[in-house]
């Protein structure tokens, strides 16, 4: 293996959650009277933090989301993962390898605290992260696509940038790894290939990725 570190994105590389939030949030922003589709979502927020649906929502309509927006949002999302959400097909498989080969691996994700271990909890993969290894947005200043969040997550894991891979599927989040100065492995089981520009290589099962951590 290549690298010190393997770093995963959540939504969309974890748990298969992407579908569920996105039709969640274009529901919810058309019933505040923005209407937005589920092909809008995707192509705006997906792998973004919750503060970037207000900026771009004021920047487009001079207006403000209520207050209680992010509590709303965030309870309706927890109700679809609790009834419908599940881990991406092979990853568990991936994490397994890479605990075999000795690898360490962390999570670091746009989505908050609480949305993060929700989601690892309901698909059954909490047992694979401790405390020490999941990072959040909320952990630094700036969301994807600023590099901030992942210079934090190895930081902490004591490793050189060089020396990571980050696992991602979205636009957002494949720039801000190459601006953390880390080789990124674009996940296309969502995201046309062409949106994801800038990776070291595109997959789109997760059986590949093993072999092309390995440098295959």
């Amino acid at each position: 293996m290549r690298y010190d570190l393997v770093i995963f994105d959540n939504d969309g590389v974890l748990v298969d959650s992407e579908p569920l939030s996105n039709r969640t949030l274009a529901a919810y922003l058309t019933e505040l009277g923005h209407p937005t589709s589920y092909e809008d979502s995707i192509r705006d927020y997906m792998g973004s933090a919750v503060h970037r649906i207000h900026d771009l929502v004021m920047e487009r309509t001079g207006r403000r989301l209520p207050d209680d927006f992010d509590d709303v949002f965030h309870s309706r999302v927890f109700e679809a993962f609790r009834r419908d959400l599940l881990p991406v097909p092979g990853v568990a498989d991936v994490l397994d390898k890479l605990t075999a080969d000795e690898v360490p691996y962390c999570l670091a994700s746009s989505g908050s605290h609480e949305r993060i271990r929700v989601a690892l909890r309901t698909t059954g993969l909490d047992d694979r992260f401790g405390e020490d290894r999941i990072f959040s947005s909320q952990d630094v200043g700036r969301g994807k696509p600023a590099p901030d969040l992942f210079l934090h997550a190895a930081a902490v894991m004591g490793v050189a940038p060089e020396r990571c891979a980050v696992v991602e599927d979205s636009p957002l989040g494949v720039r801000a790894a190459v601006a953390a100065g880390m080789d990124v492995y674009g996940f296309t089981a969502m995201t046309p290939p062409a949106k994801l520009a800038g990776a070291t290589a595109l997959f789109g099962a997760m059986s590949e990725l093993p072999e092309l951590l390995a440098g295959g």
